[in-house]
């Protein structure tokens, strides 16, 4: 039996929380995309009206950064205290495994200001730390207080599905109990710059942001029993420089999940893929014919949330068997294909509403 997933959050073009995310996804209507995009280079959903000092407060905001704050805000709805709900107060301290490449606007900044500044030297030090990959997943930690083991890991659209491999290694290798799981994404000029003059040019994607974090437990414990609302039954992933080769190892992966639970594509009750066309849809129709399963679109709604994407995903799976009792013990395939030909996939057996 795999780790089980007890609770979640998210901040998402809909808005904070849970309750919105949810919302956005049954209404089934695109988040708007927001005036303040820099629209030139690629448009963007951006989280509405969110300001890391309005929602996390004035102490240690002034140098954060967009997806640091947007970390620390999601991790936060879980992991607020012993007050949050669920939120365990004994046994090993949570950890946290975090899918995000970082800030690429902090990044650049930092290094014009290095070149522009009268001397090279010239920086701001405060802002240094955001320009490291692991800074959110850092300051989730330190706001938080997250003592168990904290990793970051970067692999694009498939980075919220490495995550939670990740994450399932620690439970199974005894390293960790409660493990905080997920991603985060900003939407920056930046981002809209590389995305707009990246591979293959612009392609009139539209952009999305925010953060989302999965409670995961390992498989037996009390909590995993008393609050699961779904198992991670199997991951896999691969790699494929040859864009014309992705569908085909993509199937690879998704037959090496199927054989690893057991199962038959006829057990898949829902798809959640990473986009409605390309190479994901290429190989789910190899895989399943003509009569495909159910797909639930998260991408269509709330943008390409590029290292959250996964993650958003996976929730949108939860949502969905939440309203729909026929999903309820039946397998969930989640899909994830990157740029850089990165891709995986993840089943998931959503547990009947309690």
């Amino acid at each position: 039996m795999g780790p089980v997933i007890t609770a979640w959050s998210a901040i998402s073009p809909f808005g904070l929380g849970a309750d919105a995310f949810r919302a956005g996804l049954r209404g089934g209507v695109p988040a708007p995309v927001s005036s303040a995009g820099h629209a030139p280079y690629a448009p963007g959903r951006l989280v509405p009206d969110f300001d890391a000092r309005t929602v996390l407060g004035k102490k240690g905001t002034r140098s954060m950064d967009r997806v640091t704050a947007l970390s620390v805000a999601a991790v936060g709805e879980l992991a607020g205290g012993p007050e949050a709900s669920g939120t365990p107060t004994e046994g090993p301290s949570p950890g946290l495994v975090l899918g995000t490449t970082g800030s690429v606007q902090s990044t650049m900044d930092f290094t014009r200001s290095s070149l522009e500044g009268e001397r090279p030297f010239y920086v701001d030090p405060a802002r240094f730390p955001n320009t490291v990959m692991n800074c959110a997943a850092g300051q989730c930690a330190i706001r938080h207080g997250l003592k168990g083991p904290n990793a970051t890991i970067a692999g694009g659209r498939a980075a919220g599905l490495l995550a939670l491999n990740y994450a399932r290694r620690l439970q199974a290798g005894g390293r960790a109990g409660t493990l905080f799981c997920g991603g985060a994404e900003e939407y920056s000029e930046a981002r809209a710059r590389l995305h707009h003059h990246g591979r293959g040019g612009p392609d009139g994607t539209v952009l999305g942001e925010g953060a989302a974090v999965l409670r995961l437990e390992p498989a037996g414990s009390a909590a995993a029993e008393r609050d699961g609302l779904a198992e991670v039954v199997a991951l896999e992933f691969g790699v494929s420089e040859d864009a014309g080769e992705i569908p085909a190892a993509l199937l690879r992966c998704l037959r090496r999940a199927l054989e690893r639970a057991g199962a038959r594509p006829a057990d898949i009750a829902l798809v959640a893929p990473g986009a409605a066309d390309g190479p994901e849809q290429a190989a789910l129709l190899d895989l399943f014919g003509h009569r495909p399963p159910a797909q639930a679109d998260c991408t269509g709604l709330i943008g390409d949330a590029a290292a959250a994407a996964a993650s958003f995903q996976v929730l949108a799976v939860l949502v969905r068997a939440e309203e729909d009792p026929a999903a309820a013990g039946r397998l969930a395939l989640v899909t994830a294909v990157d740029h850089d030909g990165t891709l995986g996939c993840a089943l998931l057996r959503p547990y009947p509403a309690r």
